[in-house]
């Protein structure tokens, strides 16, 4: 990381590729400044980097997988202690109103993220296929960079990971002010959430779709 100093490094401001990219240059003893960040879409960062526009891309798959698998890009820097999570996310009107539906869509997503983990080679197939995405590239992205094994119940390791990244929020502006954020954060998990229920999916037919998460 330390020789990305002075460099171009192409990324989307205010998504997680780029808060992992200000995590890894603080941890190099970098900051943000050090280096020209060029804001891009994620799709134009991987062009740029092609085109050799850039000369580093924080990106996210299946876009950096694509990149790796076709056009040999090297992945120099990777740390799973930086990623975010990804959430499942709805209003509270919603909640209030709806609460079997919103049961209902968690429990789903709770079989699929179990059968994906008892089916990798099956759950792979069906990413390329939906996704529309080479099988080489769909294995990477499923089986190199995604863990399903976390708990379906955010808590104290979602909270430590925003509470990391709270500081470069409110230093980049995407927050109006440190002390609005840390309310919200305060009350962004439900005190007794809904826990989805306990599936072995072994014999289970397999999810519909399954859809792609970001990861690093």
């Amino acid at each position: 990381m330390t020789q990305l100093k002075g460099r171009k490094i192409a990324a989307t401001k205010g998504t997680d590729p780029y808060f992992f990219l200000l995590q890894a240059l603080q941890e190099a003893g970098l900051k943000g400044t050090d280096v020209e960040v060029v804001n891009l879409q994620h799709a134009d960062g991987r062009t740029a980097l092609e085109r050799g526009d850039v000369d580093a891309w924080a990106g996210l798959d299946p876009l950096m997988a694509q990149s790796q698998v076709d056009a040999g890009t090297k992945l120099v820097y990777r740390n799973p202690a930086f990623n975010s999570y990804g959430f499942l996310n709805a209003r509270e009107k919603f909640l209030t109103h709806q609460p079997e539906l919103a049961r209902k869509v968690i429990d789903v997503y709770e079989r699929a993220r179990v059968w994906i983990g008892e089916h990798p080679d099956e759950a792979v197939e069906l990413l390329a296929s939906e996704a529309e995405l080479a099988p080489e590239v769909a294995a990477v992205v499923l089986k190199e960079r995604t863990e399903v094994g976390v708990s379906p119940v955010p808590g104290d390791e979602q909270r430590a990971v925003l509470e990391r990244i709270l500081p470069t929020l409110v230093r980049e502006g995407q927050v109006r002010s440190e002390q609005e954020a840390r309310t919200a954060l305060d009350t962004l998990f439900a005190p007794d959430p809904y826990r989805p229920a306990s599936l072995t999916c072994s014999t289970c037919p397999p999810p519909a779709r399954v859809r792609r998460h970001g990861a690093w």
